[in-house]
């Protein structure tokens, strides 16, 4: 049996030494070359395999790396968009402060003090209409100190607790404004109340019936009464009218202070309204 197996190898060497000197002597280049045909295909068709595998693994790999960045590039973009929100938000609260400041200083004359507050509430969807704000008793808030933007009157402090206030709105349909026609004061004292309506808006009552009203004339307050300083700009005149019994005359007023998206007002805390109501001491 040990012998047979020397004998095949024995063979199988002397075979393939014969092949190599055949091909060597060139004896074998007819049948290399008929072989050759179809070896050189199969090794252009797994070389082909070969190179669209390794293009499907390198796809792989470019994607995953392009998603890697993908991700990373949409947690930069999630960063950046909120950096920009909180600009935006700061360089509006900026602006914002920059025309209360210009309007603090314009009014200096009258030697107003004013304490910038934050709304933080608001309730202008039924009869009472009212926003709160951040200020209270400890920032020195007191019940009656008027309210204003520099766009003009918001209402009075009606409610106040140690870090709020409540501030009813001159929209609200209690709210009473003690109130003048600007242009014609020269003409004699035109006196009115500005009231809020169950709409929103402003009515001035109780005008003179000879007196002239312009449509885009200035109402502003008129400090009879004592409840809110002279000259704080309410609104405009856009119409005008006889009240219902025909003894005066009535007009409404436009405020250009947007009640409802109001972020911020200021509070007049040196102004202390008068208290008709109590005696006054006998000489």
């Amino acid at each position: 049996m040990r012998s047979g197996r020397l004998v095949f190898f024995g063979v199988a060497v002397f075979f393939c030494i014969g092949l190599i000197a055949l091909s060597a002597t060139g004896l074998l280049a007819p049948v290399q070359n008929l072989f050759a045909v179809p070896i050189s295909g199969a090794q252009q068709v797994v070389s082909g395999v070969s190179r669209r595998i390794s293009g499907v693994f390198s796809d792989i790999a470019n994607f995953q790396s392009l998603q890697a960045r993908n991700e990373q590039y949409e947690k930069s973009f999630v960063n950046l968009q909120a950096e920009l929100v909180e600009l935006r938000e700061l360089k509006a609260d900026y602006e914002q402060m920059a025309v209360q400041l210009n309007y603090v200083d314009k009014s200096a004359i009258a030697q107003r003090q004013y304490k910038r507050a934050d709304v933080i509430g608001r309730d202008t969807t039924g009869l009472l209409r009212s926003v709160t704000v951040n200020l209270g008793t400890r920032d020195g808030i007191q019940i009656g100190m008027p309210v204003v933007t520099e766009l003009g009157l918001v209402g009075r402090v009606a409610a106040v607790t140690s870090n709020s206030a409540q501030v009813r709105l001159i929209t609200d349909t209690g709210s009473y404004v003690n109130a003048r026609l600007q242009d014609s004061r020269a003409e004699g004292r035109v006196d009115g109340s500005v009231r809020g309506t169950a709409s929103g808006d402003l009515r001035m009552t109780f005008i003179a019936l000879g007196e002239k009203i312009a449509d885009g004339e200035v109402v502003i307050t008129s400090g009879i009464g004592g409840s809110f300083p002279r000259g704080l700009i309410i609104g405009q005149v856009t119409s005008s009218r006889l009240d219902d019994l025909q003894l005066f005359q009535e007009a409404e007023v436009r405020s250009l202070v947007p009640f409802n998206r109001l972020e911020s007002v200021l509070i007049i805390t040196n102004f202390e309204p008068v208290n008709l109501s109590a005696p006054v001491p006998a000489p």
